[in-house]
């Protein structure tokens, strides 16, 4: 069955962006719900009666306003209500998934020991030189990735933290199992950037898709720096709440 005859190609509106309210109507009206994925660029091509570059800027415009989501080599989807993600003194990424009744989970990706810049010493209030533990990690909600971070640790005070967090799949736990009982956010820094293509691999996005960078600075109970963060989350998937 072909939409062909119902594109009007001497209306003076774009055949993209017919489509696009057509899809738009399907997805409001329910015929295709949250989560699920759409036909191949493909078969949509075909059902219109037009290439596949015309349905691909259909897309395109969809995901932009937030209708549909690029999950890098798994294809396109109608995306779900977007989680929120609060920003505040005490942002915790299990409490805030559990709290949405979602399912999540947190991987390590990598780690490193390296020496601390001057950008990082001053972060997490070190000399130049001292030596860190950086972690990268993945969250994960509902099957699809959420976040991807790097986090920083003064090694001396964490010396096994990798594999605390290697088997919890939390940064919190970790911390909690070399003595830190409580923490909180001293600042957070938020901007935008588009997904660089490693990112975009972790993240499922594809590489043209924005994410939102959250950088934050984290102290314990005295107001000593435990860790820095640099994460990135995608921005089609999360809604940022800042509180105050």
């Amino acid at each position: 069955m072909t939409d062909e005859l119902a594109m009007d190609r001497g209306s003076g509106v774009a055949l993209w962006r017919q489509i696009a309210e057509k899809m738009r109507s399907e997805i409001v009206s329910g015929q295709f719900s949250e989560g699920t994925r759409l036909p191949t660029e493909k078969d949509l091509a075909e059902r219109f009666g037009v290439n596949r570059h015309t349905v691909r800027r259909s897309i395109a415009a969809l995901t932009q306003s937030g209708l549909l989501r690029a999950d890098q080599g798994r294809g396109t989807f109608v995306a779900t209500s977007l989680i929120r993600y609060p920003i505040g003194p005490r942002t915790r990424f299990s409490e805030i998934i559990a709290g949405q009744s979602q399912e999540f989970g947190g991987r390590l990706v990598s780690s490193a020991h390296e020496e601390a810049d001057i950008f990082l010493a001053e972060q997490l209030d070190v000399a130049p030189g001292t030596m860190l533990v950086r972690l990268d990690t993945l969250n994960v909600v509902d099957g699809a990735p959420l976040t991807l971070a790097n986090n920083w640790f003064e090694q001396s005070r964490f010396p096994r933290l990798v594999a605390d967090y290697a088997e919890t799949g939390s940064i919190t736990k970790a911390l909690e199992a070399a003595g830190i009982s409580d923490y909180r956010r001293k600042e957070t820094r938020i901007t935008a950037e588009i997904v660089d293509l490693q990112d975009a691999v972790l993240l499922e996005l594809s590489p043209d898709q924005p994410v939102m960078v959250v950088e934050a600075v984290n102290v314990d109970t005295r107001e000593q720096p435990n860790h820095f963060t640099r994460a990135r989350i995608a921005a089609s998937r999360v809604k940022l709440i800042v509180e105050s």
